[in-house]
């Protein structure tokens, strides 16, 4: 098992918590929701999930550790609501930290990761930042059986 993985098995160490820098991450990452008035939810030491304003409905947020990194996920929005080409164009040319991806059912998804050394206040403050304009972004152009 590696230093700073993020596997199961370092979140529940003795001691728990994982590795500093890690435990320093999710320090960082509950200042900043602490800041914006965002209550995260805590299913286990090294994992957050969280839910934010993003368009007509709620973002849910997760956060957790993985091999070094501090990542952040959020579905988007269902299958077959954007167009494909509209998102590979989007992560090619806007986008910065910050990814669309699709599941196996193609729901879309954006995701991001700092490195765990880096993720501190302003970063986190940054990389939240750009994970929400870009679910907004994808937001208002996917499209909804109901609105056809």
């Amino acid at each position: 098992m590696q230093e700073a993985s993020g596997s199961r098995a370092d979140d529940h160490a003795v001691g728990g918590g994982g590795p500093p820098a890690a435990r320093a991450a999710f320090a960082a990452l509950d200042r900043v929701l602490a800041r914006i008035g965002v209550e995260p939810h805590r299913p286990a030491p090294l994992e957050r999930g969280f839910t934010v304003p993003c368009g007509d409905w709620p973002l849910h947020v997760g956060a957790r550790v993985v091999e070094g990194l501090l990542a952040v996920q959020a579905e988007v929005a269902p299958p077959g609501t954007i167009d494909p080409s509209w998102l590979l164009h989007r992560n090619r040319r806007d986008l910065r930290l910050v990814r669309f991806g699709s599941s196996a059912a193609g729901a879309t998804w954006v995701h991001g990761e700092l490195p765990l050394g880096a993720a501190d206040d302003e970063a986190l403050d940054a990389l939240l930042g750009r994970l929400l304009s870009a679910a907004e972004a994808a937001r208002a152009v996917a499209t909804r059986p109901e609105w056809a």
